[in-house]
This record gives C-alpha cells, sequence and structure tokens, in this order.
C-alpha cells in the first residue's frame, strides 16, 4: 500500500483518509525533533489495520522529513517498539 499520510502543518497532525473519515496524528515540532502525541482511528473502523497503516505511514514521513521522533502517543510508542526498521528515528533522551 502507498503511502497515503499526509502532513497538515497548519493542524499539526498527519492525516490519512479512510473510506470517507480521517485518522490522524497529532504533533508538536521543535527543530529536528517531532513528538507525535496522540493518534487516532475512527472508532467504527478500529481493528482492520489502519492503526498500524497510519503509524507506519506517519513515520515513513517523518523520515522523509529528517526528523527524529518522540512518541507520547502509547500506540505510535508500541509500534516502534514491536518494529526495529524505526528505532533509529527515535530522539536521543535528554541528559539529565
Amino acid at each position: 500500500m502507498p503511502n497515503s499520510v499526509r502532513d497538515n502543518a497548519a493542524g499539526q497532525r498527519y492525516e490519512m483518509d479512510l473510506e470517507g473519515k480521517s485518522a490522524f496524528v497529532t504533533y508538536r515540532r521543535r527543530g529536528s525533533v517531532m513528538t507525535l502525541m496522540h493518534a487516532e482511528v475512527p472508532h467504527e473502523l478500529s481493528g482492520r489495520g489502519w492503526g498500524s497503516a497510519l503509524a507506519q505511514g506517519t513515520l515513513q514521513l517523518a523520515r522523509s522529513q529528517g526528523y527524529k521522533i518522540i512518541a507520547r502517543c502509547p500506540f505510535i510508542a508500541h509500534y516502534i517498539q514491536k518494529h526495529p526498521e524505526f528505532h533509529d528515528l527515535l530522539a536521543a533522551a535528554p541528559a539529565p
């Protein structure tokens, strides 16, 4: 499936159209680091793999834009944990 996730910079979110509805991941950018805050797929479309498609597309797009990621969204954090091909996107933790 081609990456159908797009960056809505004005809305500070990545979006994907699904069966006439919209799924999204909200973010905050600071320099070259993007914090992914919240992912949402319409309830009636849950359990069909759309969340994973949204996470994958979001991470691929963030990579192509040159961002490192901080995953505050539990779904995105879990997705990254399960998919080592995205571990390189994780921003280094700040020093104490």
